[in-house]
């Protein structure tokens, strides 16, 4: 499927956040240790997002992060307190185009997902035309991801992000049963996540916030988060809790 991960604490370059580490999210683009039967590599892209000092940015290619020379001559050079970055194992028949690598970004929101929703696209039908036909132009890509953060921006406008997080995934598995949905999602101020069928795990102190699919390092201070719960944290506070979606 893909990696990616989360980052909430003192300003860091956003190069280090993608290249640090013994298991460094480079690393996890061709060597990852828990994929779920979801691929074997994540080469088909990436993009970080990032809230700094100048505001809010963003990057993304859709070439493998190991061959793109900006990581380390570009975001080296970008300092932030909070970053989202993503590594994309594109689905068989989605296309692999810059428009289609996560991080997707609107209004200071940023969204990333680890996963697959089944079925693409008569799956998603019934919830698609529920949005305006506005909102269904601005689909960046023919994918199910680009998809999936159109529906979800349309619920953080009337309900909290585990709200919003939590009706997502129901109705998605209401009309995908068999979906596989880690969502990942920020502002700047917080992140929030789910687990369901993928790997994700959390490193929170008062300092900082972690949620990534996997470890980058050997802190011990790295926690497994069980599969079907949902994610909320931010540095000083992390909460755990299983999402209760009724699969038909």
């Amino acid at each position: 499927m893909c990696r990616h991960l989360g980052y909430l604490g003192p300003v860091r370059s956003v190069s280090s956040l993608v290249t640090e580490g013994p298991r460094s999210l480079v690393r996890q683009s061709w060597a990852p240790k828990d994929m779920r039967g979801g691929g074997t590599i994540n080469a088909d892209g990436f993009g970080v997002a990032w809230w700094g000092a100048d505001g809010f940015g963003r990057y993304r290619n859709p070439t493998p992060i190991w061959s793109d020379p900006f990581v380390a001559e570009g975001l080296s050079h970008i300092s932030a307190g909070a970053v989202m970055a993503s590594l994309r194992s594109a689905t068989e028949g989605m296309p692999v185009e810059r428009s289609a690598c996560a991080p997707f970004t609107r209004d200071g929101w940023a969204f990333s997902l680890n996963g697959v929703v089944r079925g693409w696209p008569g799956s998603l039908v019934s919830l698609a035309e529920r949005l305006p036909v506005a909102e269904l132009l601005r689909l960046e890509s023919p994918t199910d991801a680009a998809a999936l953060w159109l529906l979800l921006y349309s619920r953080l406008r009337s309900s909290r992000p585990e709200q919003a997080l939590m009706r997502l995934v129901h109705d998605v598995l209401d009309v995908a049963p068999a979906s596989r949905l880690n969502l990942l999602l920020g502002n700047g101020s917080g992140l929030w996540a789910t687990a369901w069928y993928h790997s994700l795990w959390t490193l929170v102190d008062e300092d900082v916030a972690v949620v990534s699919s996997e470890p980058y390092d050997d802190d011990p201070r790295w926690r497994q988060v069980p599969d079907r719960h949902l994610v909320s944290a931010r540095p000083g506070h992390l909460i755990v809790s299983p999402m209760e979606v009724a699969v038909s």
